[in-house]
């Protein structure tokens, strides 16, 4: 008798995993069943998860993170004890870490499809707002200008440290969802309950990666580095935000995180936005050896130059350096690969260059077609 239950506890977390398949599938094969789904099933849904891991006052992400790792490396060893132990009980200690296994992976694919991988396949958000054309070289010298004279203008208006260096001042979580409210008002699909942006906890393993915020669709939270420098944070998490909203195209987040932070009433947040935009559109100009630009870069005052690239405070990595675990070229390589690979497996064969790509819909943005 007890048979059919036990077939039936592997039965349901398999069904899971293979209706998730299904789903990919058929998000692949059909842009209307994405569109249907990212317009109409997920904002309600998301709103209810963001809502309840906004209950708790650390990344509930993080908190499943580590507690993933601790279950591989402290349960299978366990396991591995309890087989060779209990020997009359192999067949249920096995039965229950493979039951634990089908779970864990099976809430996985859940999330990262329906809160991640289905959005990957609909109608790309600048496809819906942006009208897209050929920009010429005096386009992108054009946008330059236009940033650097915006990055300049509130350089001036930001408040700074005694090293001249631009410092937070203002309610980051109040100002943050002000941006993306106004925001909303041009592209409907940022409207919606925002939950507070969480720093997380091991930041340290962040900078060694890269990272300046990520986004965790198994507890949807948007997530920040809490060692960076601040002039990036008002960005980042309009950025993420983004995220939670449906659109996960890199650079597509990027470009929100943009326009939230310049159409923030907040001098910070628009500083902030012009800065982070002004980097990607530099560096478009001298990969592809634009000499019109070159000028315009002359005109870059010294208080933007004294914010502009910078990722982590000067000191950084001597003052942690006791926090390396695992070497910083390792976790870095580790975590370009896991990204590059994510993001071509959703579609996108750019991998993390997609990231740089802001830079055509910055150029749609201000000469649409």
């Amino acid at each position: 008798m007890k048979r059919p239950a036990i077939k039936v506890r592997y039965i349901v977390p398999l069904g899971v995993i293979l209706l998730m398949v299904l789903l990919n599938v058929i998000a692949r094969l059909s842009r209307g069943f994405a569109d249907f789904y990212v317009t109409k099933v997920f904002p309600p849904m998301s709103s209810v998860l963001s809502f309840i891991s906004g209950l708790f006052p650390f990344s509930v992400g993080e908190m499943m993170i580590i507690a993933l790792i601790l279950v591989i490396l402290l349960g299978i060893p366990a396991t591995v004890i309890l087989l060779i132990v209990l020997k009359d009980k192999r067949r249920k200690t096995a039965g229950i870490a493979v039951l634990s296994a089908l779970w864990i992976f099976a809430y996985i694919c859940t999330t990262e499809t329906l809160n991640c991988f289905i959005m990957y396949q609909c109608t790309p958000f600048s496809e819906r707002y942006l009208s897209h054309k050929e920009h010429t070289r005096e386009e992108l010298v054009g946008v330059y200008r236009i940033l650097v004279e915006k990055s300049n203008e509130f350089a001036l208006k930001v408040p700074r440290d005694e090293d001249g260096r631009f410092c937070l001042s203002c309610d980051i979580d109040k100002e943050a969802r002000e941006a993306m409210k106004n925001a909303a008002e041009d592209y409907p699909q940022l409207r919606g309950y925002y939950p507070k942006a969480k720093k997380i906890q091991f930041s340290y393993f962040m900078s060694q990666s890269g990272l300046a915020g990520i986004f965790f669709p198994f507890s949807m939270e948007a997530n920040y580095n809490g060692d960076m420098v601040r002039t990036n944070l008002p960005d980042t998490i309009c950025h993420e935000y983004a995220h939670l909203k449906g659109i996960m195209q890199e650079d597509e987040a990027n470009f929100i995180g943009f326009i939230a932070a310049i159409r923030s009433p907040n001098v910070e947040f628009q500083y902030s936005g012009y800065l982070s935009a002004l980097e990607y559109v530099h560096n478009q100009i001298y990969d592809r050896e634009i000499s019109e630009g070159y000028g315009v870069t002359d005109e870059i005052s010294d208080e933007v130059k004294a914010d502009w690239f910078r990722f982590l405070p000067d000191d950084y990595w001597e003052k942690n350096k006791k926090k390396e675990i695992i070497s910083t070229d390792t976790v870095s390589t580790v975590s370009e690969t896991a990204m590059d690979t994510n993001i071509k497996v959703n579609g996108r064969e750019e991998g993390t260059e997609s990231y740089s790509y802001v830079v055509n819909l910055l150029l749609d943005y201000y000469y649409p077609a």
